[in-house]
């Protein structure tokens, strides 16, 4: 069913992903959209300052719709239904900003990082233009809950499918599926500057076989795109946590310029995003070509 543009739409709390599964399996691929959940629960919504457009600043809107053709080709497609801003499942499980929680964070949390100073932690404390999404302060457990409801069984599949393609064929690749602000934000190291169509971040050559990374830039120019390679992007938690070629695991995170393909200001669908969508089942067909026993160890 196709998402509505624009308007927010409020559900009660259900199943927390959906895996999209080919008749057969026939190629070594996962293919994974972690932010283009949509199910936003009616107490987070009505508990935020923000207006409904503002609160889906972050989300990568319509991504797994532009993957959507992953089963076509083979390959399973995992997507995560709910939304980015109310818990992020491409960071660590316990990241987060203790000035968010009435209460002292367990000691095992990351703290630090870099993403969790710019307010993007499992539990964000901004939206991707920078404006805070409580009021206040939240309790731990409300933290806890979200995790255990939603990032642990995103995780869960996605080892399963990773596993399951790797028992079978001798090596896994997942793509992470993304979109990115045409220009960088308020909290980017690119603020303010235009973006390439395509980024794709494979952690700087060590998270999948160089094979991947060259042939998906190369089948994306031949298309038309602009592409670069990790920067602004070089992959986040998923690539990293993931992506291991000596153990026959790899992992390639694609971020798409959303100018391509939606208006951003609005949150709704351009013409583009049938021709992106034609030219990612193009890109997954030809990454799917790859010979395996360059990605078994």
């Amino acid at each position: 069913m196709m998402r509505a543009d624009s308007a927010l739409q409020t559900t009660e709390p259900g199943e927390p992903i959906d895996v999209v599964a080919p008749a057969r399996q026939s190629v070594p691929f996962v293919y994974a959209s972690p932010h283009s959940g949509a199910d936003y629960p009616p107490d987070f919504v009505a508990a935020s300052p923000l207006d409904p457009i503002a609160l889906r600043k972050s989300e990568d809107s319509f991504v797994d719709e532009i993957f959507g053709a992953a089963p076509a080709i083979g390959a399973p497609l995992l997507k995560a239904l709910f939304p980015r801003a109310y818990c992020d499942p491409n960071r660590e499980p316990y990241e987060l900003d203790p000035a968010m929680f009435e209460d002292d964070l367990p000691p095992f949390a990351n703290t630090t990082s870099l993403r969790v100073a710019g307010g993007l932690g499992v539990i964000a404390r901004v939206v991707s233009n920078g404006h805070d999404i409580y009021p206040g302060k939240l309790p731990f457990a409300e933290a806890e809950r979200r995790i255990s409801a939603c990032y642990r069984p995103y995780h869960s599949a996605l080892s399963e499918l990773l596993t399951g393609t790797l028992s079978r064929f001798g090596c896994a690749v997942l793509v992470d599926c993304h979109s990115m602000p045409s220009v960088g934000g308020p909290t980017d190291r690119d603020q303010g500057a235009r973006r390439p169509d395509i980024v794709l971040g494979d952690r700087f050559g060590t998270a999948c076989a160089a094979a991947l990374t060259e042939r998906a830039e190369q089948v994306l120019r031949d298309l038309g795109y602009r592409v670069t390679r990790n920067s602004p992007y070089a992959g986040g938690f998923s690539t990293l946590h993931y992506g291991c070629p000596a153990n026959g695991v790899h992992a390639l995170q694609i971020e798409l310029n959303r100018a391509l393909y939606m208006d951003e200001s609005r949150i709704s669908r351009l013409p583009g995003l049938a021709r992106l969508a034609e030219d990612m089942a193009k890109l997954m067909a030809e990454l799917g070509k790859i010979p395996q026993d360059g990605l078994i160890p």
